[in-house]
């Protein structure tokens, strides 16, 4: 295609919003709300999938020790034990607290009287054990019980398993109404641009009468199409990203030092701003694509 064609498209498709004035109002009013709600909703949805992630890999198994009372063979077997749970392949870390440091913890936790158990500490020394999978957790505390030296081997049975089953349907909901919001979006914008184009049938069967070709017809409406798209897109880009930029400085001091946190506003907003401009163009595109071509047929 010749330079000079591209620049005319390119150029009708600007005069083409000009003159259908009030249609490219209702067409970009479409795409920024239906964006917005996009916007607003993929960033509840990251923030939440944060959380559930967060919630997963903060899943541990606390290994109590068996206490030996020579001091050797005390040191043998945790040695033992310790390699024997490294060399499972679904153990991302192991973390040896002694049993004075477990007695400082429940120290600092309950108060200063226990600390009256200092002199008979009767705690087990412990390890901490990650798995590499958080959903292996209760699969690797069963291969660890199996081993000698163990105590107990405790992980949260039944909390950790509803905690998992809570995060698992939570993201299918969020999914399944993201995917349903961008459903409704596509369906509203591509109608919209529907009515746009019925409007101009008239045009479009002068421009095939007098011999122009389907794609020469087709491009200009394309082409208006990704300019709603972005024109639509640029009201929910400086709502979410201010939005989210004051709602982040608020809560990040109160969040301070707490297991949740929030995503930070970058790259997240870089993020979300990307696809609310990505899926504006491409529902811009292909509503208008899809609405010109019954209109081809002259």
């Amino acid at each position: 295609m010749k330079g000079r064609t591209i620049r005319r498209h390119f150029r009708e498709s600007f005069k083409s919003l000009g003159r259908n004035g009030w249609m490219t109002f209702a067409s970009i009013s479409a795409v920024t709300v239906t964006l917005l709600l996009v916007g607003v909703f993929a960033v509840i949805m990251m923030n939440l999938n944060k959380v559930a992630t967060d919630l997963e890999n903060d899943v541990e198994i606390r290994v109590y020790i068996d206490i030996i009372a020579d001091p050797e063979e005390a040191k043998l077997a945790e040695d033992q034990l310790i390699d024997e749970i490294h060399n499972l392949p679904e153990v991302a870390e192991v973390v040896y607290s002694s049993k004075g440091q477990e007695l400082d913890k429940l120290i600092k936790d309950f108060g200063d009287e226990l600390s009256l158990y200092e002199q008979n500490n009767p705690l087990h020394n412990v390890l901490y054990v990650k798995a590499v999978d958080p959903h292996e957790t209760a699969n690797v505390a069963k291969a660890i019980d199996k081993f000698d030296n163990t105590y107990e081997v405790k992980y949260g049975e039944g909390k950790v398993e509803n905690l998992f089953n809570f995060i698992k349907i939570s993201r299918n909901v969020g999914l399944a109404l993201i995917l349903g919001l961008l459903f409704t979006a596509m369906f509203l914008i591509s109608n919209t641009i529907r009515i746009t184009i019925v409007a101009r049938r008239d045009e479009i069967e002068i421009m095939k009468l007098v011999g122009a070709t389907n794609s020469f017809v087709r491009i200009p409406f394309v082409l208006e199409g990704m300019w709603l798209g972005i024109l639509g897109s640029i009201i929910p880009i400086i709502a979410v990203s201010v939005a989210y930029y004051n709602i982040y400085q608020i809560l990040l001091p109160r969040l301070k030092g707490q297991m949740l946190q929030i995503l930070p506003t970058t790259p997240l907003l870089y993020q979300v701003n990307g696809l609310i401009l990505a899926i504006g163009i491409l529902i811009g595109v292909w509503g208008s694509f899809m609405s010109v071509r019954k209109f081809l047929k002259v």
